[in-house]
């Protein structure tokens, strides 16, 4: 994904978030609180669909339309140093072709580059569950923290487009102020939650 088509993405995140229900982006129906979304493969953007819709793609696609998983995966014992992950946020996505591209989240969006592809096989040695990352639709997500504490998590790429809007919708100065950094890790803690949540409800199933 461009760093133009992840900001057409947010935008429209943003738009739905202001409207008074979402709807469907296929169908036009009014979908539930707790839904799924599709990437379009096209142009990059992001729709929320019903679960009707959802069925028709609730497959490994290959069309335009690209089911965005709801299943994150904390990593531990994580050994990517080859990627020089910097101090702050980044989030990686698998593109279809192979190449990987790396995101930095910033107030205007991200900034983007193209991974070195003999790092990335590296970072997939060290981290084999970075090699079953789904292209496209799911993102390998750091936060490094200025003490050197580190999270890693698989996650869906719409989460991604979260984080980024709240860095956006929060940012102040020049540094971003401490609103921002609070709601990042507050970001990172209901992670945390929602995996150990699943967690419970897959041991309970």
């Amino acid at each position: 994904m461009t760093a133009t088509a992840l900001r057409r993405a947010i935008g429209r995140a943003a738009a739905r978030r202001s409207e008074p229900v979402e709807r469907c982006g296929l169908c036009s129906v009014v979908v539930a609180d707790e839904h799924r979304h599709l990437l379009d493969d096209v142009d990059g953007g992001v729709l929320c669909v019903c679960q009707a819709c959802t069925l028709l793609f609730d497959r490994d696609g290959t069309g335009r339309y690209l089911l965005i998983p709801r299943e994150r995966t904390r990593l531990v014992d994580v050994a990517v140093d080859e990627l020089d992950v910097p101090v702050g946020l980044a989030f990686f996505v698998k593109q279809t072709s192979g190449m990987v591209l790396a995101h930095y989240p910033s107030p205007l969006g991200t900034t983007q580059s193209q991974v070195d592809p003999d790092a990335w096989r590296a970072a997939e040695q060290g981290s084999p569950l970075l090699a079953s990352m789904k292209p496209r639709v799911e993102a390998y997500l750091v936060r490094v923290s200025a003490t050197g504490h580190a999270e890693h998590w698989i996650v869906p790429l719409d989460d991604c487009f979260r984080l980024v809007a709240v860095i956006r919708q929060n940012w102040t100065g020049m540094a971003g102020g401490s609103a921002v950094w609070r709601e990042v890790a507050r970001f990172f803690a209901e992670l945390n939650i929602e995996n150990r949540q699943e967690e419970q409800w897959q041991v309970s199933g």
